[in-house]
């Protein structure tokens, strides 16, 4: 794994070590990742509110506020419950543009005892940026900040 992943996935296990309030945590975890890596425009989180994702904390441009489930990358990760991965999000059925400058996206399902409870979400600006070794990290990641959750 690149050094900036091992980085970021220790700074973020630090960062949530002994805390378990979900906002704190989420943002720390999107500071992190905004910090660590380089080529985004775009990390956060949504969480899940009867069938609507609903912003979290990010880092990056203002986002759309709410997201159905099961429409666009972040809906549809949600809808499924696996991550999806989008070298061109311009080429993604029903992809909703919270920011034009987004060229690629992937989105990590948050799942909690069985239930996906939202969403991480990282956007670029270069198309295929995200590859197997950052959906690993950002699974990684995921799991530990649902994880953090559990007082």
């Amino acid at each position: 794994m690149h050094i900036a992943h091992d980085d970021l996935l220790s700074d973020v296990l630090g960062l949530l070590t002994g805390e378990h309030d979900p906002i704190a945590n989420a943002a720390n975890t999107a500071a992190a990742i905004w910090q660590h890596l380089e080529g985004i425009n775009w990390a956060g989180f949504y969480f899940r509110q009867g069938e609507t994702l609903v912003l979290g904390p990010f880092q990056g441009k203002p986002a759309c506020v709410r997201i159905p489930i099961g429409q666009g990358v972040c809906g549809t990760a949600a809808a499924r419950g696996e991550t999806v991965l989008v070298a061109d999000v311009h080429a993604f059925p029903g992809h909703i543009a919270c920011d034009a400058a987004s060229n690629s996206e992937i989105v990590v399902p948050l799942v909690q005892g069985g239930v996906v409870i939202g969403v991480l979400d990282i956007d670029s600006p270069h198309l295929a940026r995200f590859g197997a070794a950052e959906q690993a990290l950002f699974e990684q990641v995921a799991a530990a900040y649902v994880a953090s959750l559990a007082a």
